[in-house]
């Protein structure tokens, strides 16, 4: 049996508003930065469901 991608949780970014810009900032970052921005934002809007 195949494992879910992303811990069992469906994520859509339909209808959403927010540039990259909005998410990630001007700056640089690392890749773990960019991921942690990610879920950041995956949770305060609330597009992750299980």
């Amino acid at each position: 049996m195949a494992k879910k991608a992303f811990g069992g949780y469906s994520i859509c970014f339909a209808g959403q508003k927010a540039t990259l810009e909005d998410v990630f900032g001007k700056g640089k970052l690392a890749p773990s930065e960019m991921t942690k921005k990610i879920w950041v934002f995956i949770k305060k809007n609330k597009i992750a469901g299980k």
